[in-house]
């Protein structure tokens, strides 16, 4: 298992969206839009809440990109 390596740009952007609670857009492989909030992240996956108060648990592995939205 590899380790979650908190030093990286990637890893601390996330975390400061999580801080401020801003909502983001997920694009994910198989074309699909996600819009929420990022609630917490691990190695493997990042948490989104919607504004439904709904969770979707999102793996790494599946997102083209992830953006703060606008």
């Amino acid at each position: 298992m590899t380790e979650f390596d908190t030093g990286l740009p990637s890893t601390r952007m996330v975390q400061n969206l999580i801080k401020e609670e801003k909502d983001v857009e997920i694009k994910l492989l198989s074309d699909d839009l996600v819009v929420g909030r990022v609630l917490w992240q691990d190695q493997n996956c990042l948490c989104l809440v919607d504004h439904y108060d709904h969770s979707t648990l999102v793996w790494r592995q599946s997102i083209a990109y992830l953006k703060p939205k606008a």
